[in-house]
């Protein structure tokens, strides 16, 4: 068995539903990503590339029939570079990454790249077929950009509840309040600002000319601010679209090879020493990473103090504070040093590689040995993936 190192990575800039990557085709963004990734590697001959994986969880418009495959050829790659697209929903780009890990692992392939890609803004609305032809009366359009949708009656109902009821749920079953939510989402705010002031963001960011920044920071939150919001999804509940992530639009991508292409193009970021996927009840979705991170340490052989940094997805304060009320032996101060989604944004089958590009790039710049990056899944998934700084 190879070992699968994570050679580089970047990420555009991640935009706000409706924002300034609005009018970008979602497979123009991953395209983007890939050949912005590629020109960072003038030894790279395009041709070597095994495959490129990359995760999305709508498919359902422009992003339709294998977006990988579309972004290699509109990236300019090689036709002889193949394509495959993999959708474990929010967990998506980090699953494109463990795809293309175990296809450096097993040796089908020496260099992969894999990321993921989301464009929120452009998700459509669909329509049915009905049932019968020739029908009368209104017909209801579907919006894909989140959640639930033409659900299966044979479906549970207390399973299809709402993301941001998902989050409530967990509120109550850990005693988390609005003023602890709150905090949480103006930390987000205060260090993703500092991040990129500071310039840690400099590594991994392809600026693109619509967008060179990550659209919805907003350095000026104050849980004074936050507390002013109206709740979302319970007229007594706690989560408000302040404390939650914002829809968002994005593409990150990742170079990972094994050990001879990690001698052919440099010093590689990071090792990846594990990774881990568990389930949940649907609704209680937001715990996913809980499970999946402790088996992950426990395939790495190390601990909880082991870790100098985690990236922690945030869907939603609430749910972000459950995952740490169950990781007791957690330090809550290198979660997310650099700000997370709630302030960044969550552009779904992206984020588990901007989660990881972030990681692998922050052990790089910072001097820490392992790191972890885990994510909740709708429909009651988790996922894990621990790093090594090479």
């Amino acid at each position: 068995m190879s070992t699968a190192f994570i050679l580089d990575a970047v990420r555009t800039p991640i935009g706000r539903h409706g924002g300034a990557l609005a009018k970008v085709r979602p497979d123009d963004l991953a395209a983007k990503a890939i050949g912005g990734l590629v020109s960072r590697q003038p030894a790279l001959d395009p041709a070597a590339i095994g495959d490129v994986v990359l995760g999305n969880a709508n498919g359902a418009g422009e992003d339709n029939r294998n977006v990988a495959r579309m972004a290699v050829l509109l990236a300019g790659l090689p036709a002889s570079v193949p394509g495959t697209t993999v959708n474990r929903l929010c967990g998506s780009g980090a699953e494109a990454v463990v795809a293309a890990a175990r296809a450096v692992e097993c040796g089908d392939a020496d260099l992969v790249v894999a990321g993921g890609v989301e464009s929120m803004s452009r998700a459509p609305w669909v329509l049915p077929k009905t049932e019968r032809p020739f029908p009368r009366g209104g017909l209801e359009l579907a919006d894909t950009a989140l959640g639930w949708r033409l659900v299966n009656p044979a479906m549970a109902p207390q399973w299809t509840v709402s993301l941001g009821e998902g989050a409530e749920i967990l509120a109550d079953e850990f005693g988390i309040t609005r003023e602890a939510q709150d905090a949480f989402a103006a930390r987000s705010h205060r260090l993703a600002h500092a991040a990129w002031e500071s310039g840690a963001f400099a590594d991994e960011i392809l600026p693109l000319p619509e967008l060179d920044r990550d659209e919805a920071i907003r350095p000026a939150t104050t849980p004074e601010i936050l507390a002013g919001l109206r709740t979302a999804f319970r007229a007594d509940g706690t989560v408000t679209a302040g404390n939650a992530s914002p829809l968002s639009d994005g593409a990150a991508a990742l170079l990972l090879g094994g050990e001879r292409a990690a001698a052919d193009h440099g010093k590689p970021l990071a090792r990846i020493v594990s990774r881990a996927i568990t389930a949940v009840e649907p609704h209680r979705y937001g715990i996913g990473p809980v499970a999946a991170a402790e088996r992950a340490l426990a395939r790495a052989g190390i601990g909880w103090g082991d870790l100098d940094t985690v990236e922690l997805n945030e869907a939603y304060a609430a749910q972000s504070l459950a995952c740490l009320a169950s990781w007791p032996g957690l330090d809550p101060a290198i979660v997310n040093p650099q700000g997370g989604a709630i302030a960044i944004g969550h552009p779904l089958g992206c984020s588990g590689a901007r989660l990881l590009a972030t990681l692998a790039w922050r052990l790089r710049r910072d001097g820490g040995r392992y790191g972890m990056a885990a994510l909740c899944i709708g429909v009651g998934q988790g996922i894990a993936v621990v790093l090594e700084a090479a």
